[in-house]
């Protein structure tokens, strides 16, 4: 059984905003997959259950706010009894160009609350990751930066990097993670 989690804040406010890349990516992705929009909530998240390539996966999109993301991971960790290593979240990441991710087996959080929050709930920082790209403007205060709306321009571009990523997650569900690093991660594009 796989996890995949999408960050992001709830709430009509934080729409389209840097900070909710992982929700918008999870939604993109299950769209792409046609998998029923029937969304339930469970641990102070929104999930959807479903089957793909022969196994059964869990999308989770914890409600509880970025900062406090960990709690409802470890929740339905713990509750569907989910190895570590079936477990990847997406998230923004300030250090990326918009346009670009990486994906990671393993790290610090890199000052990502959402990820540390995970790190600290779940008693370790060796869980999988897909980081999308999201720029970092030092002109402005980080926390405004990041729940600051994407224009309609950056939004047509993550459109596009969306539609890209739905190919890799398939890869996901059928090749090593190891190949997978290696078949995508690459400099700034």
């Amino acid at each position: 059984m796989k996890l995949i989690v999408g960050l992001g804040n709830p709430g009509r406010e934080y729409e389209s905003t840097r900070h909710n890349i992982g929700f918008m990516m999870i939604d993109k992705y299950t769209l792409f997959k046609n998998i029923a929009n029937k969304w339930n909530y469970k641990f102070n998240g929104l999930y959807l259950e479903t089957n793909l390539f022969g196994e059964k996966v869990i999308f989770l999109k914890p409600q509880s706010y970025m900062n406090l993301s960990g709690t409802v991971v470890k929740r339905f960790i713990d509750y569907y009894k989910i190895d570590v290593t079936d477990i990847l979240v997406i998230s923004d990441d300030l250090d990326l160009n918009i346009g670009n991710f990486k994906i990671k087996d393993k790290g610090s959080s890199g000052g990502h609350n959402g990820l540390k929050d995970i790190e600290n709930s779940i008693g370790t920082n060796e869980y999988k990751r897909l980081k999308i790209g999201i720029n970092n403007d030092k002109n402005v205060d980080t926390k405004d930066y990041v729940l600051g709306k994407i224009s309609k321009e950056y939004l047509k571009k993550y459109d596009d990097l969306f539609n890209f990523l739905c190919t890799v997650l398939d890869d996901y569900f059928n090749i090593s993670f190891v190949e997978l690093m290696n078949k995508y991660n690459k400099k700034n594009r």
